[in-house]
């Protein structure tokens, strides 16, 4: 009894994707026949590559929009027209920021609207001050979004900072 029920039910639920599968084939289709189509789940997760951003390479993408948040990947100092590492200290924070400000504008958002800052560095007394000035220069007056940072002992590419942050940034209806 109980295999017929569980028969059953898988039937109705494949025949439900069934009918469900072509309307998103199609849709897919005229999408990226228009250029439109972004990498998305099926709950609404949308991968981030924006038009001059830096080069995602490996396993990872830039960032991720889910409903209103968007979450930016680490970001280093790396110059995206050579994605390559910015070689004085100061500009490479700076560019680091440059680099997730980018990606959270291609969804609507201003720095003012990042509410999670994470920064690793691999040298807190050193680049500390270094990173409060890059953002002073880039925030100018409070608010300032909460920041978390700490020191790690290495980073991608014997880098010396990486900065990990959360936007919020409301879904226009």
């Amino acid at each position: 009894m109980s295999n017929s029920v569980d028969n059953d039910s898988r039937g109705w639920s494949m025949q439900r994707l069934r009918h469900l599968a072509l309307p998103c084939v199609t849709a897919i289709a005229v999408a990226s026949s228009l250029g439109l189509a972004q990498p998305q789940s099926l709950d609404g997760v949308k991968i981030l590559n924006p038009p001059g951003a830096i080069k995602a390479e490996g396993t990872w993408s830039l960032g991720a929009r889910a409903g209103d948040f968007v979450f930016i990947a680490g970001m280093q100092g790396v110059d995206p027209a050579t994605n390559t590492l910015v070689k004085d200290p100061q500009a490479r924070i700076l560019q680091a920021f440059l680099n997730l400000k980018l990606i959270a504008q291609s969804e609507g958002a201003s720095l003012k609207d990042c509410v999670r800052l994470t920064v690793y560095v691999s040298d807190l007394h050193r680049f500390a001050p270094m990173v409060d000035k890059a953002q002073a220069d880039l925030w100018g007056k409070p608010p300032h979004p909460p920041r978390t940072m700490v020191e790690v002992q290495r980073l991608f590419d014997d880098d010396i900072v990486e900065i990990d942050s959360v936007f919020y940034a409301p879904v226009k209806k």
